[in-house]
């Protein structure tokens, strides 16, 4: 009896298995999953929805609103040695390249030079890491910073990088951080050169 009950299980078993599509929406929760977006509210080139990977471990989180702040190329773009555009970056939101030192080196050159935060991305199209999100981390030094820093695709740090080069703009205007938990994944206006 025993085992005409487990054939018996094992046959419904595997024919409700067969038969049986479960179909899960995505939603924006499953999108966002610890991340931060920010909009670019001009030039209307870049006026998308951009999402950072904020810094693991060290630095402030995005907690208080942005609206209208200028991003900023830093100069030099890796921040790694003093912060030549200051004036720029004071109450501004600092962009700053990938490499050569650590990322929380980076924030607090940023911070240092008046920064409310620091969005580091990958600007070598040729580095494994150009179309991931990083894992900032601390450097285990004993600093620490007071601003929120993430980490910016690269393609999208390069393409903002570009395009206000290519305006001869010193800053792009920014809200951050923007909520976007009860927006459907398909009304997220996202940059159409990324396939998310």
């Amino acid at each position: 009896m025993l085992i005409v009950w487990l054939v018996l299980a094992a046959t419904l078993s595997r024919s409700i298995r067969a038969s049986t599509t479960i179909s899960i929406p995505i939603t924006t929760q499953d999108i966002i999953a610890g991340d931060v977006f920010f909009e670019i509210l001009s030039p209307s080139d870049l006026e998308y929805t951009y999402r950072l990977r904020p810094a693991k471990d060290f630095g402030s989180a995005f907690s208080e609103r942005l609206e209208g702040v200028p991003l900023v190329l830093a100069d030099p773009p890796g921040a790694c040695q003093e912060i030549r555009n200051a004036r720029d970056l004071n109450g501004a939101v600092a962009l700053i390249d990938r490499g050569e030192c650590s990322f929380l080196t980076k924030t607090l050159r940023a911070e240092a030079a008046g920064a409310l935060a620091a969005i580091i991305t990958e600007y070598n199209p040729s580095s494994p890491e150009f179309e991931h999100y990083i894992e900032m981390i601390h450097d285990n030094s004993q600093k620490d910073a007071n601003i929120p820093a993430g980490f910016l695709l690269g393609k999208n740090g390069v393409i903002i990088r570009s395009t206000l080069q290519r305006l001869k703009r010193v800053h792009a205007l920014i809200n951050i951080p923007v909520n976007l938990t009860f927006t459907p994944p398909s009304k997220i206006n996202h940059p159409p050169w990324l396939g998310w």
